[in-house]
């Protein structure tokens, strides 16, 4: 009986680690779309005179920060 607990607590556990990191995932993917967006919306700033190219830099470097921290998977979703 108490391998048969062992066992389940053990599945239990890989289950919910595998939840955490779907979670992470999720969580990384929204963050990497935001910063995508973010730049979008400064690049068209700049292009329409209302924004500035440090604003649109700074929007790039955050994206490639991400990038180099997460990948790029959220770009192919």
């Amino acid at each position: 009986m108490a391998g048969f607990l062992d066992r389940a607590k053990e599945q239990a556990q890989h289950a919910l680690n595998q939840g955490k990191q779907k979670v992470d995932e999720v969580h990384q993917h929204r963050a990497g779309n935001d910063l995508l967006k973010q730049l979008g919306a400064a690049y068209y700033a700049e292009q329409r005179g209302s924004g500035s190219a440090q604003a649109t830099q700074d929007a790039l470097s955050a994206l490639e920060a991400h990038i180099s921290a997460h990948g790029d998977g959220f770009l192919r979703g």
